[in-house]
């Protein structure tokens, strides 16, 4: 059985999911999870692979949705994709991949594309 936020929470990554459909994307995988952490959601937008992390606060304060996404969080969605990607396509060539961010605050979608990446 899960949590009232874990409920909350999965709703919210379909309720994104569906909508990140709606623009376009194609769903993937969901709820991936590997020894380095979980991507919420695994698309395709035209020729790239989107690693898609979703954040839903109430409020804004602290800095709200999208600054919950810090550096730490970023590095462990980093060392995740690169796992997915490895287990999915080897050695070969990879596509190309980005992560994006939607932040859901008072039940508003904020879609920050590219949001962050390899350095």
């Amino acid at each position: 059985m899960q949590a009232p936020l874990q409920q909350q929470g999965l709703a919210t990554e379909a309720r994104v999911e569906r909508w990140l459909i709606a623009h376009g994307l194609v769903a993937i995988d969901r709820n991936v999870r590997c020894r380095f952490g979980e991507i919420d959601l695994v698309m395709r937008d035209q020729d790239h692979w989107v690693f898609v992390e979703v954040r839903e606060r109430r409020s804004s304060r602290f800095g709200g949705a999208v600054a919950s996404v810090d550096w730490r969080k970023q590095q462990r969605l980093i060392r995740t994709a690169q796992f997915y990607m490895q287990r999915r396509f080897g050695h070969h060539d990879w596509p190309a991949c980005r992560f994006d961010v939607v932040a859901v605050e008072q039940g508003r979608p904020h879609w920050i594309r590219a949001a962050f990446g390899l350095r």
